[in-house]
């Protein structure tokens, strides 16, 4: 345990309740019961929809007598006026019980509305440290990819539009009653997607693990996660159907999840932000285009932590200096992103150099997460890590 986690308190949160294990989801109506559910609205996208899962969602609601409407039309990285809208349908429905089922863009369009389905308003004005007054309605989220962890988080993220910058709800009201994981879900998953979500699970427990505010339990948490990752994804990103490598994954984005809820992130995401809101790209490439620059960057602000990260990806460190053993979690995470063909250069996805002074005046609005990060970042350093990336 580092010294600095023995003088101060620490704290742990999680969800109320986890299930794990394959058809798990099966128990949702005995546990939506208990919940007081008497009408459900599932919060999903058509990608699950057209995948058959909400099915294998609503059946067990249905016969324990809860009463189950849709709505299918979450947007990836969730713009505010979607999840206004979706609030809307909460409201006007009067349900008692909201299940987001699919990636985290549905897990967090669940949590938005759950708050939002009891009050007037927007889900912006729950944006925030701490600003929800009161938990809204009971909510269970189950994952349909390996990746988000947002099953398991105190926050979600919307994309503010108008601003053209991402924003979040930090509150213990988020996390949920009930968490369902069911790798099951996640087996129809193209590889594409599988690659995407993992690697954003790896970000969230390295940058977890190495947070200035990390705990005894988010080191655990993340520790693990990063092996289970490190022997798993490859294998489920080369065969889906491998339920092995599926629960596997599963599990380390819940313990991902849990982690950054108590460890929180860092720069790695304050500067995936803009090339997600700029470039359209999903949040879980972005994070692998920027994670081994900023790794490389952080090394020196905790060189024992990243030397436990290259062992945890495999890396054989005995016998080397602290700082070559540092050197090698660089080294692995680069070779992780190439086996599930995440580049992690800026112009292999169309993004002209010329657009590096935008990022970085976008990466400049997230400086909130400089603060947990290791090393502290100037406006010169962030520069010089996007054109790195480029």
């Amino acid at each position: 345990m580092e010294e600095s986690q023995k003088n101060r308190i620490c704290s742990f949160f999680s969800p109320t309740m986890i299930l794990i294990g394959f058809n798990a989801v099966e128990r949702i109506g005995i546990e939506a019961k208990k919940l007081g559910g008497s009408k459900a609205c599932i919060i999903t996208d058509q990608g699950v929809v057209s995948a058959g899962l909400v099915e294998r969602v609503k059946d067990p609601l249905r016969k324990e007598g809860i009463e189950v409407e849709v709505f299918g039309k979450v947007e990836a990285e969730p713009p505010v006026r979607m999840v206004d809208e979706c609030s809307e349908f909460v409201r006007k429905g009067r349900y008692d019980l909201i299940i987001g089922l699919g990636g985290g863009s549905s897990l967090d369009t669940a949590k938005g509305a759950a708050i939002m389905g009891t009050r007037e308003g927007s889900v912006r004005e729950i944006c925030g440290m701490d600003v929800i007054p009161k938990r809204g309605l009971p909510k269970i989220l189950i994952p349909t990819t390996g990746g988000t962890g947002a099953e398991a988080t105190r926050a979600f993220v919307v994309t503010d539009e108008e601003e053209g910058i991402k924003k979040v709800s930090y509150s213990n009201y988020n996390l949920p009653d009930l968490a369902i994981i069911d790798p099951m879900l996640t087996v129809s998953m193209p590889p594409k997607v599988t690659a995407d979500t993992g690697v954003d699970a790896l970000v969230h427990a390295i940058e977890s693990f190495v947070s200035f505010n990390a705990t005894p339990f988010s080191d655990l948490l993340a520790l693990e996660a990063i092996r289970l990752i490190s022997q798993s994804l490859p294998r489920a990103y080369s065969k889906g159907e491998d339920l092995s490598a599926r629960y596997d994954m599963s599990l380390a984005a819940l313990l991902a999840g849990m982690s950054i809820t108590s460890g929180g992130l860092g720069a790695v995401h304050a500067l995936a932000y803009p090339i997600g809101t700029e470039f359209h790209q999903n949040h879980g490439r972005s994070n692998g285009m920027i994670l081994p620059h900023v790794m490389e960057f952080n090394l020196i602000g905790n060189i024992k932590k990243y030397s436990a990260i290259a062992e945890a990806l495999g890396e054989r460190i005995e016998g080397l200096n602290p700082f070559e053993a540092a050197e090698r979690s660089v080294t692995a995470v680069k070779r992780l992103l190439d086996m599930v063909n995440i580049s992690y250069h800026l112009k292999d996805y169309g993004i002209p150099k010329e657009s590096i002074l935008k990022l970085v005046e976008g990466g400049m609005k997230q400086s909130r997460l400089f603060v947990p990060n290791p090393r502290n970042l100037s406006k010169e350093d962030v520069t010089a890590i996007y054109t790195k990336a480029w």
